[in-house]
């Protein structure tokens, strides 16, 4: 029997492509799109290419879902909620849970359960963490860099940290690079959510490319906490994230000095070896690219070694392999699934 599937945050683009991966994964069913703003109104109105997989079907409010924990034994539940009221909504659902024993498996999307510290958390997105007594029960880490989860939940790393973290951690573990990584990383659109603000306004952005936030972004200390528990090296990251004219995906170039000579195809050697076992990343000769990997779960890595420099290339699509589809790899391991049940599918292509 298919497991029940809940989403929060029903309306925004990353829910959205949790919606559409769910709706042609072989194990999971959706049980409930959450959307507090829309209850009631068809998932088809927010998102015209789910219609034809979802052409009748409403959105939920959180008090529907957590009724519907009452009548399963187990549910996955994958939130997409904003930063800072994802924290509560889960907690709210985990509880209902609970009460009714049911076995309720959470990935957040969302950065509240990112940092396993209320006061780093506090002091980074500026208000108070919504379930301070849940983070004990949350692990942060990109599915292949974590072989055996020891939490119950998991917190998937943001698209900007998956891109750099797939591109660094392997320096680190390697023992190839010194503990300071320098990051310059260019996303699309969608990574700045559904409500268009100025970053994300279509006549701004278009035929544009610009830095922002640089040395001083809110994901980078998420960085350098992930790489530490991947790699047990307490590491220096400069990252300098950047907007491009693009809807879809990540280019993210990892730049550190090598600790010993080494050529570009003992890295190229190495790398594939560190991902040997992980189905999602492929390493390539030549420099990835971002129509290879848009809407789907697969990552290419790419570097070129030449003196004391290192350089990893690194394309991942935001809204799949750094949020939707990377927080599906997850709930597939915690629920015993084929680790790509219902990712298989290729990129786009011509995007």
């Amino acid at each position: 029997m298919s497991t029940p599937a809940l989403v929060l945050g029903g309306t925004g683009y990353v829910a959205g492509e949790l919606l559409r991966l769910i709706a042609g994964h072989p194990e999971l069913e959706l049980a409930a799109a959450i959307s507090d703003s829309q209850p009631g109104e068809r998932i088809a109105k927010s998102f015209g290419h789910l219609a034809a997989v979802y052409p009748q079907t409403t959105f939920a409010s959180i008090g529907t879902a957590s009724m519907i924990l009452t009548e399963t034994k187990r549910a996955a539940l994958f939130s997409a909620a904003p930063h800072g009221a994802s924290a509560a909504l889960i907690d709210r659902l985990l509880t209902s849970a609970a009460a009714a024993r049911c076995d309720l498996r959470v990935v957040d999307i969302s950065a509240d359960f990112r940092h396993a510290d209320a006061d780093v958390y506090q002091r980074i997105y500026g208000h108070p963490h919504g379930a301070p007594g849940r983070l004990k029960d949350f692990t942060c880490a990109v599915p292949e860099h974590l072989p055996k989860l020891k939490t119950a939940h998991v917190a998937h790393p943001g698209c900007f940290a998956t891109a750099a973290l797939l591109a660094s951690v392997p320096l680190l573990a390697l023992d190839l690079a010194e503990p300071q990584i320098f990051i310059s990383a260019i996303t699309g659109s969608t990574g700045s959510g559904r409500k268009p603000t100025d970053g994300t306004h279509h006549p701004t952005r278009h035929s544009d490319l610009y830095a922002y936030n640089a040395l001083g972004h809110r994901h980078t200390p998420e960085i350098r906490s992930c790489a530490k528990a991947a790699t047990g090296v307490d590491a220096e990251f400069a990252f300098v994230p950047h907007s491009g004219p693009f809807a879809r995906g990540i280019h993210a170039t990892v730049q550190a000095r090598t600790k010993r000579p080494v050529t570009t195809q003992a890295v190229l050697a190495m790398l594939r070896d560190y991902y040997l076992d992980q189905p999602f990343v492929r390493v390539l000769d030549q420099p990835p690219r971002l129509k290879e990997i848009v809407a789907s779960n697969y990552a290419q890595l790419s570097a070129v070694a030449s003196g004391s420099s290192i350089v990893v290339m690194s394309v991942v699509d935001n809204l799949n392999k750094g949020a939707a589809g990377g927080a599906v790899q997850w709930m597939n391991r915690m629920l015993g699934f084929d680790e790509t049940a219902g990712l298989k599918a290729p990129a786009a292509g011509w995007t």
